[in-house]
């Protein structure tokens, strides 16, 4: 249970009603068990009040709240401007806190505190289940306000389209923005960066040329996974969560440098004269494969810096977790947890591609292989 006191209501002991009412947000998903009582004091600018202001609450100078936070029995509290929440640790039973709303801070003041608070959560591997957000639309809100109010990076997402015999499709928070300003034409919408936990399928970059060798002519771009494979995995697995039709659709159409040209004869970063990506052009994405240094941080076997480019930026995620960037999450789902190897976009040399290795390692494989895993990467609003 939880209480106000001195303003004299009481909160409902139903977890319902504090998911539904927006003055109660306060404790929102922070205190994950109700059983105790946790009473709350709430005064605005001095004054006693029976419910929290809203967010971007301003008084009649234009100023904003500072929010003071204090509670017996030792405990911590703090309060979290992005999510407009109160988070409390080792609560016990009979706690009282007592919150003081300042109309105080200015706006440059308040804006600052966000971008920190994004900051946070950019750097903090949290793993939440937000499965509800998805649901209720207020993930998208928290994306699109820019302050990703209760977004962590790990946080994620239980499909609803998969069945349930293969293994539920978990969707991760990669990174947060990281793609912002990024193109020929700015991206300026803010974004959550998603993956998979595990591969979504199997499948080759390129059919077997006649001398039964493996190609990369044509680059990324020329490849039969761009081509073809990213669409049907986009129409058979993201879109049904995402896109659900052209007035519904969170998928971001986002501007990237793709490599369209492989010189066959050029010496690639493995230091041999078996070929390199020589040239790449600006293209509307919804969907791709990630590079070496979105997962690893750097290049390792990418054949050249065409491999990269607008991709040249690690993603949270893997700094934060580096085991996640060949195994699935156990502590999420007792499927799909292994350990697998995966297509990165990157050109490897003129017969094979950039792949990360089911046991840690980097590496490449035949274009022609049809035993690696597909595992893209799209953004959401």
């Amino acid at each position: 249970q939880a209480c106000v006191w001195g303003g004299g209501i009481i909160l409902s002991k139903s977890y319902a009603l504090y998911e539904t009412k927006k003055e109660y947000n306060v404790i929102k998903g922070i205190i994950p068990n109700f059983n105790y009582d946790v009473k709350l004091a709430v005064t605005v600018d001095d004054e006693v009040q029976t419910n929290i202001p809203e967010a971007d609450s301003q008084d009649n100078e234009g100023n904003y709240y500072q929010v003071g936070v204090s509670c017996d029995n030792d405990i911590k509290g703090e309060w979290d401007y992005n999510a407009w929440t109160l988070k409390l640790d080792n609560v016990i039973n009979g706690t009282k806190c007592r919150l003081t709303f300042t109309s105080t801070m200015s706006q440059t003041e308040r804006d600052n505190i966000i971008k920190q608070g994004v900051q946070i959560r950019r750097n903090t591997y949290r793993g939440k289940d937000i499965t509800n957000y998805y649901k209720d639309g207020t993930l998208f809100s928290m994306i699109k306000s820019g302050k990703f109010d209760d977004i962590y990076v790990g946080d994620y997402i239980v499909s609803e389209n998969t069945d349930e015999s293969s293994g539920k499709i978990i969707w991760l928070i990669a990174d947060l923005d990281n793609y912002w300003n990024q193109g020929d034409k700015p991206l300026l919408e803010h974004h959550a960066t998603i993956i998979p936990s595990y591969k979504l399928e199997d499948d080759r970059m390129n059919p077997k040329t006649e001398d039964g060798k493996g190609t990369t002519e044509g680059g990324y771009m020329g490849s039969e996974m761009y081509q073809v494979t990213l669409g049907k995995i986009y129409n058979q697995y993201i879109a049904p969560d995402f896109c659900k039709d052209t007035s519904n659709c969170h998928i971001i159409k986002y501007r990237n440098l793709v490599v369209n040209e492989v010189k066959s004869d050029l010496i690639s970063s493995q230091g041999r004269n078996n070929g390199a990506s020589s040239n790449w052009v600006w293209a509307d994405r919804q969907l791709d494969l990630m590079s070496e240094v979105n997962v690893y941080g750097t290049i390792i076997w990418s054949s050249s810096g065409y491999d990269i480019g607008a991709d040249n930026r690690q993603y949270a995620i893997f700094q934060l977790r580096p085991e996640l960037i060949n195994q699935g999450i156990s502590e999420i789902s007792d499927t799909n947890s292994g350990r697998y190897l995966y297509w990165l976009k990157g050109v490897n040399y003129s017969q094979s591609f950039t792949i990360v290795s089911s046991d840690g390692d980097a590496g490449g494989g035949f274009a022609y292989a049809t035993d690696i895993g597909v595992r893209p990467r799209f953004l959401i609003d």
